[in-house]
């Protein structure tokens, strides 16, 4: 799960770490006040106004503006609040503003990178920081891949003081400046921990002229699997934010993610989901989404799926692949066989069951009178659906 920025400081501000702070404003009505309280809250004579949304590269898109006086910092406010905001994460269809954040604009003598999230190579939690703060990481690590320094931290141990002082060092930080980045590293750390993050980064940090160091910018994606634990983070979510399809499929318990491609997928695990994706890509296809109905595929499981799947208007087939272990084959098929004659679905279907009783779900689906294409392998299956997205099926 993600959230936004304002509500990330908030998170890392309440565990002590320094950050720019300021005030959320959601309405044009709240403009004059959140500008007032920034003034008076912080002194602030200039101003940073800045878009609110899931997506990165927001200056690019003209989502971050400086304000040199109040007034600018109101007419900025009129003119991101509302807007639509594309940027090369939102892609061409943009992103509705629907929030800003009014923040102090201040004096930065240096800007840096930091970031913790999991290595899954090394099985190990991996902070990484770097002297090249305010750019996009992959262009830093793509032009000077040596200026971002690792430490990857052992299970158990946490992250030690002396790695904290060598992540300080390698940002060319000294004396008391590099004193608050250990403090702040190691405080980062314990809250990535305790709140079961997948991703924290701080992108700029920054050194003000007056020596301190704070957070300007913070992005925070948690682990879904532990926000059962986090219930006042899990309040934080912003289902504007996501991609409605995917926010229909978790109702129903579905892991549904959308893709760009026109084969749209059923699966049940998530292996076998990742390995059928593969193999479409493999025979030349794009698949549209995975989509992992989990072990106890039914009728109103399929049912669901088909509905989430065909809401993506660029789905031109479906395939349906199922091993069936817990649940037979047999049940899973009528399953499909219903949910077909129900959703008078307009696209191909290709269905590859197997596991117990596919024979018999095999003999159900050939005499069903609904227009299914049986493959009879994984790589048949494959052949099948993307010949039939083609228009050749």
């Amino acid at each position: 799960m993600k959230i936004h920025e304002y509500q990330a400081k908030q998170l890392l501000k309440g565990h002590g770490i320094p950050i720019q702070d300021g005030e959320t404003v959601s309405a044009p009505g709240e403009a004059e006040a959140a500008v007032a309280q920034v003034e008076k809250s912080f002194g602030a004579t200039q101003f940073v106004i800045k878009a609110q949304v899931h997506a990165g590269g927001r200056g690019k898109g003209g989502g971050v503006k400086f304000c040199p006086d109040r007034q600018s910092a109101l007419d900025n406010i009129g003119k991101i609040l509302g807007m639509t905001l594309v940027t090369p994460q939102t892609g061409p269809e943009g992103r509705l503003v629907r929030k800003v954040m009014v923040a102090q604009a201040l004096d930065i003598a240096k800007e840096f990178y930091a970031a913790i999230t999991l290595d899954r190579s090394k099985a190990m939690d991996l902070f990484m920081v770097s002297s090249e703060g305010g750019m996009e990481i992959e262009e830093v690590a793509r032009r000077s891949p040596e200026k971002i320094v690792k430490e990857w931290i052992v299970p158990g141990f946490g992250l030690r003081s002396f790695q904290a002082r060598n992540l300080a060092a390698a940002m060319g930080l000294e004396g008391a400046a590099a004193t608050q980045a250990v403090a702040m590293f190691r405080k980062l750390y314990a809250f990535y921990r305790a709140y079961d993050c997948s991703i924290v980064e701080i992108n700029p940090l920054v050194l003000t002229g007056q020596g301190e160091l704070l957070a300007l910018d913070a992005k925070i994606n948690f682990d879904d699997n532990g926000l059962y634990l986090h219930p006042e983070v899990e309040a934080m979510r912003d289902l504007d934010e996501e991609d409605p399809s995917e926010v229909e499929a978790g109702k129903y318990h579905l892991n549904y993610i959308k893709l760009d491609g026109n084969v749209g997928c059923m699966v049940n695990g998530a292996g076998l989901a990742m390995a059928t994706m593969d193999i479409i890509k493999q025979y030349g296809g794009a698949p549209a989404n995975f989509l992992d109905v989990g072990g106890g595929a039914n009728v109103e499981t399929v049912k669901n799926g088909f509905r989430i799947i065909l809401s993506d208007p660029n789905v031109k087939a479906v395939l349906i692949n199922i091993f069936g272990g817990i649940v037979r084959c047999d049940r899973i098929a009528n399953g499909i066989i219903e949910a077909v004659k129900e959703l008078e679905l307009n696209v191909p279907v290709v269905v590859r069951l197997a596991g117990t009783n596919a024979d018999v779900a095999k003999e159900l689906l050939a005499n069903s009178g609904v227009a299914i294409i049986s493959a009879d392998s994984f790589e048949d299956a494959a052949t099948k659906v993307v010949e039939a997205a083609r228009g050749k099926g």
